[in-house]
């Protein structure tokens, strides 16, 4: 038996892994096409066709991931024109209305301008309706066996979407977009001229009914989508109130209209009822069509000037004996024969009414239909004031939750500090520290937030964030990209209220503050000198604690003490770089051990200004010293040699040779003291010299052995 070569069975290996095709539909019980080739035969090439997905295919173009930014802004779009679609539906109900003439009255089955406009919104709400159906062919979906870790893996074939959409959401959406009310109102109602009024109103609020269900129903799993997309439905709980009081308005709109359609309804039963009563009594028969507008022309006159039926129904007469029930105000108010906008207005104030009262103010007739609706009422009322009420009170709690937060915190503050006996002024600082802190950050803990981001967020925040203040600093604006990129990464906002001190001297330093905005005192007495004090004004754009900065380039373990006092002169926002930060990014960062980083230290420091200045004014000191010694021994020297030139040009005449010689030596003898008393001078005034200034020089790193510049 021959069977197959190495090469061959490799190359069949290869495509079973890439791709299994099989014989029949069935899965269960087809088999592997390579258990039908018999050893020593070709491959078949052809058998096993190759399914390559090109992202240059047409239909993937057309193809929408759930989570798009198209797919958001048309969730968002469909779930408002479907809010507008529920509030344009049951204006079909207001369709209907009751004339009243002077002896008769019937129902107008059709207002032709209001049929009109409700048709043209209604078709155009239609419109999104049918573009949801195109997308949701479109839209592709999470495979369900691939949710085992992250998001999952999206199926792409637009065979498979149709398939899974024509099984699951694809009816729903059909029903839910079919022209019905239209088709009614157009075509069957009209076709239909000797269908009472009653079977008119009766038919039309059924279709619109049903169909109202499955677009009620989309609303929540397009707000779900939305969800699972951005996390919310609306960006501001202002808004999120709005979307659930919204759906209480249609709610209660969708009530008011049924209550307008089922006085009219009701009204209608009366006359009936009546008409049946007085058949033959008034002289000529009462015929149903009698209370239809339509046919007012064939209306017997003689039954119109006898008739009963109108004043029998008469809402607003109390002695009669039909029970309006619920729908008597509606009668009596005329609500159901006045303009559009008025009984409309009046309709939605009556649902909105009853929906949040319960019903309680309801007095129903014995009439089942009229209890029943009274009971739908009550029933809808506690589900929406539990479910969107509660929902809205959510959102609008959520608008003031941190605010609240923050006045219990500041309450517990009070209290403690009554019950510990803190002293007034301390209550007062931190009173104003609370106070302060919440205008700047509004209770957001900003570090803890950003800790949950990932490193590369999170540094290119803090980047954004930081970096142009801290451009603003001279040191910094020395460094190079990267490493501004690892200090912007480290710091952390501090809040200082005036009064506040940000180091003592002689306490350890444990970070570094570069002011952003504010005033500081820095102050030192050189570790508490008798009659030495130092004081400057920090402001934004200075720093301090800058002896940390020696201590990271510096390989020691313990923390510096402060040279100077720091103390906030009013409220004070900066930047603080911790000693661990600063000891890292030293560490990590040869370029922070430059010259030019160390001289514009230096220049910027306060320790070294104050050092400097203090040499200076100490070298000054010993140079007019000096000078003033210098001039007084020269003015003393001076006066001998003019009183012994005098001596010698008065006896000039009779001085000898040698008594020259023995005037020079008394001139060098006279010039020694002079010259010992100035050496030992300059000696006394050199050892002074050296402590004449006390404050230490700073210290500072070996910066030689890392010359970067």
């Amino acid at each position: 038996m021959v069977g197959f070569t190495r090469f061959e069975n490799e190359t069949l290996l290869t495509r079973e892994r890439t791709m299994r095709l099989y014989d029949g539909e069935k899965k269960s019980s087809a088999k592997p096409i390579y258990q039908s080739i018999k050893p020593g035969e070709a491959l078949p090439t052809k058998a096993i066709p190759e399914v390559t997905l090109d992202d240059n295919d047409p239909w993937k173009k057309w193809i929408f991931d759930p989570g798009s930014d198209v797919m958001i802004k048309w969730n968002h779009v469909f779930l408002t024109t479907g809010l507008i679609a529920l509030f344009i539906d049951p204006l079909y109900f207001y369709l209907s209305s009751i004339e009243n003439g002077d002896q008769i009255s019937c129902v107008k089955k059709m207002d032709w301008g209001l049929r009109l406009a409700v048709t043209i919104c209604r078709s155009i709400a239609d419109t999104f309706y049918l573009l949801h159906i195109f997308f949701k062919f479109r839209t592709a979906f999470i495979a369900p066996n691939s949710r085992v870790f992250g998001r999952g893996e999206l199926v792409m074939d637009p065979k498979q979407i149709a398939k899974r959409y024509l099984k699951t959401e694809f009816f729903i959406d059909l029903a839910a977009a079919l022209p019905l009310p239209q088709i009614v109102v157009w075509l069957v109602i009209p076709g239909a001229r000797h269908l009472n009024p009653q079977k008119n109103n009766t038919t039309l609020a059924l279709i619109v009914l049903i169909q109202y269900i499955p677009r009620l129903y989309l609303i929540f799993p397009m707000s779900q989508q939305i969800i699972k997309a951005t996390g919310v439905v609306t960006k501001t709980a202002w808004a999120g109130a709005a979307y659930n009081l919204l759906l209480y308005m249609i709610a209660s709109n969708v009530i008011g209209a049924a209550y307008y359609l089922l006085t009219i309804d009701r009204q209608t039963t009366c006359w009936k009822s009546e008409c049946r009563l007085e058949n033959g009594t008034s002289g000529a028969p009462c015929k149903m069509e009698y209370l239809d507008c339509d046919f007012i022309s064939v209306v017997d006159p003689t039954w119109a000037s006898n008739t009963s039926v109108f004043a029998t129904c008469n809402a607003s007469d109390d002695s009669i004996s039909f029970n309006f029930g619920i729908y008597q105000n509606a009668l009596t108010t005329g609500a159901v024969s006045t303009n559009f906008f008025r009984k409309y207005f009046y309709s939605l104030w009556w649902g909105l009414q009853n929906l949040s009262t319960f019903g309680q103010g309801l007095t129903s007739s014995t009439f089942v239909w009229e209890t029943s609706f009274c009971i739908l009422i009550a029933l809808l009322g506690l589900i929406l004031l539990a479910h969107l009420i509660g929902n809205m009170e959510t959102y609008l709690q959520s608008v003031t939750i941190k605010l609240e937060e923050w006045r219990l915190k500041r309450r517990d503050t009070e209290q403690w500090m009554k019950h510990r006996q803190l002293p007034q002024e301390l209550r007062e600082r931190v009173k104003r520290f609370v106070q302060y802190k919440w205008f700047a950050t509004r209770g957001v803990d900003e570090e803890s937030l950003l800790q949950d981001l990932p490193g590369d967020l999170r540094r290119d925040i803090q980047r954004h964030l930081c970096l142009d203040l801290v451009r603003r600093v001279p040191f910094f604006s020395q460094m190079d990209d990267p490493l501004l990129d690892a200090i912007c990464e480290r710091l952390v906002s501090s809040l200082n209220t005036e009064g506040t001190y940000i180091v003592r001297e002689g306490d350890p330093v444990t970070e570094m503050l570069f002011v952003i905005r504010g005033k500081l005192e820095s102050s030192t007495t050189n570790g508490g000198r008798t009659g030495f004090f130092n004081s400057i004004i920090l402001r934004a754009g200075d720093f301090c604690g800058e002896e940390l900065l020696s201590w990271a380039l510096l390989p020691t373990t313990n923390l510096p003490s402060s040279t100077r006092t720091v103390r906030a002169l009013v409220e004070v926002e900066a930047f603080a770089l911790r000693a661990e930060d600063l000891n890292f990014v030293a560490s990590q960062f040869r370029r922070l051990h430059s010259k030019k980083l160390q001289h514009t230290f230096r220049f910027y420091s306060q320790h070294w200004r104050t050092w400097a200045a203090c040499f200076i004014q100490a070298w000054w000191r010993r140079y007019k010293r000096k000078m003033s010694k210098s001039l007084s021994l020269s003015d003393s020297f001076s006066s001998k040699a003019e009183s012994l030139a005098t001596h010698e040009s008065e006896e000039e005449t009779g001085r000898s040779p040698s008594n020259s010689s023995h005037l020079e030596q008394n001139i060098g003898a006279i010039m020694l003291p002079f010259k010992f008393s100035t050496s030992t001078r300059k000696g006394a005034q050199r050892r002074k010299g050296l402590d004449i200034s006390k404050l230490r020089k700073p210290d500072e790193p070996d910066f030689s052995a890392h010359d970067y510049d």
